[in-house]
């Protein structure tokens, strides 16, 4: 085995941490909230898992061949990723991402050797899509082209990993899964195989509470492309987070659970205790941390008091 699939073959087994801090409340009503700590993955964030199946998807299918680039848009954690592997596996890689998308990302990719085509910041993730889509049709013979968005595999590999790896980490137990959606495939693929291990579990989806928002990666699902592989009827309610709440909750995590992520994490955790708030003693509710802190490092939100 190379070192370079030894990078690969660590995506996914991420640990479950309980937060004992940020509500201690909680503990005394008997409900637990814990995070599928993803940003622990090796790129950084939990889209290693589905760019490794869709990139292994095409290899088999001979879709991806060498001499091909591979080409997806992308806000920033799925492109890493796929940067990530193909510097891992030999292939180049192209992004679209939107212009205003922050340094870090710009950086991270720049050092794995990935080209960047910048897109019009007003159209967000969606422009960076359809500039991608554009681009790959245009040059069949040159790119290869996962289309995250539309991809069966991006949420089936969370259906047979994350969630097998939930349920087994939570001792059988988890009552609620709460996730926010961008592609949508994370909470996609590990409601629908949770469902099926406890028929009886609430799958909450978490989104932004409105078009404009700093939840890096997040959809506001009425008022964007909504993605090929998202399933409306899934979740059995939404969760609306507000930008600051968000910040607040990531900031909460790192101080007084010595957890460094992103805001769409912190979203993610403020919508779990929005769910414990009312949940009945016994209640197990897991969230994903979806991606590091490190990678919002030029923002200005650290030093809040």
């Amino acid at each position: 085995m190379t070192e370079q699939k030894l990078i690969i073959q660590s995506i996914g087994q991420t640990p479950l941490i309980r937060l004992n801090n940020i509500n201690i409340a909680l503990q005394e009503r008997g409900v637990q909230v814990l995070a599928k700590a993803e940003h622990l993955n090796p790129s950084g964030s939990v889209k290693d898992r589905a760019a490794k199946a869709m990139i292994n998807s095409g290899i088999r299918t001979g879709e991806l061949i060498k001499g091909k680039s591979i080409i997806d848009g992308t806000s920033g954690n799925t492109g890493i990723a796929y940067a990530m592997i193909g510097a891992a596996l030999g292939y180049q890689v192209t992004l679209c991402l939107p212009a205003n998308a922050n340094q870090e990302r710009k950086q991270i990719l720049r050092a794995y050797g990935a080209t960047i085509i910048e897109s019009d910041p007003l159209e967000g993730s969606d422009g960076a899509q359809l500039m991608a889509k554009q681009i790959a049709e245009e040059h069949p013979e040159r790119y290869f082209y996962p289309d995250q968005y539309n991809n069966q595999e991006n949420w089936l590999i969370h259906y047979h990993t994350t969630a097998i790896e939930i349920w087994e980490q939570s001792n059988k137990c988890v009552t609620h899964f709460v996730a926010g959606m961008g592609t949508s495939g994370t909470f996609i693929g590990t409601s629908r195989k949770l469902k099926e291990l406890n028929p009886s579990l609430q799958a909450i989806a978490m989104q932004p509470d409105s078009p404009i928002h700093g939840l890096e990666g997040m959809k506001h699902m009425d008022t964007t492309l909504k993605p090929g592989i998202y399933d409306a009827d899934l979740a059995d309610d939404v969760i609306e987070i507000d930008t600051d709440d968000a910040i607040d909750t990531s900031l909460r995590l790192a101080r007084n659970e010595g957890l460094f992520v992103g805001i769409s994490a912190g979203g993610n955790v403020k919508a779990a205790l929005k769910v414990a708030e009312t949940a009945p003693s016994g209640s197990v509710i897991v969230t994903i941390l979806c991606d590091s802190g490190m990678r919002y490092l030029s923002e200005d939100i650290w030093e809040r008091g």
